[in-house]
């Protein structure tokens, strides 16, 4: 996921203040992911609880932004935009509403229970949000075909 950030910020970088803070806070959301996960770290034990919340508050501004801020200038209501609309959105709020269920699930104290489904739930949400941002970029690469 940081392999095709890179690539992403490199292609579309520097043509757009909004789109460069937000690619910005993606790679901020992907640094904490792969903490929490334990990615490049060999962990004995779980992320403590304050790790996770901070995660889980990242998460929750990525999204909002996405969907309260971004999407909307990066398409435009020409008859492609709209295409677009009508296939990724129904797509992007799918992720959203899986990584808000992840929110859910972990962002308060994490009980044993939950302790135990933790690694799962991050591989999974590790794929969701793969997901999410190759939608997203999809989204970039169309404003700016468009403005061109």
């Amino acid at each position: 996921m940081l392999q095709q950030l890179e690539s992403v910020k490199s292609k579309w970088g520097g043509k757009s203040h909004v789109i460069d803070k937000w690619l910005l806070e993606r790679q901020a959301l992907l640094v904490s992911y792969c903490k929490i996960a334990g990615i490049n770290a060999h962990r004995d034990c779980l992320p403590d609880a304050d790790e996770i919340s901070e995660f889980c508050g990242a998460l929750l501004d990525y999204l909002s932004a996405g969907h309260f801020e971004i999407f909307e200038i990066l398409i435009e209501d020409d008859a492609s935009g709209l295409t677009l609309k009508d296939e990724l959105y129904p797509r992007l709020a799918e992720t959203t509403d899986a990584a808000l269920s992840f929110n859910d699930a972990f962002a308060d104290a994490i009980s044993p229970e939950q302790a135990a489904k933790l690694d799962k739930a991050l591989a999974n949400l590790g794929e969701i949000l793969e997901e999410r941002f190759a939608l997203e970029d999809e989204l970039i690469a169309h404003v700016h075909k468009n403005k061109s």
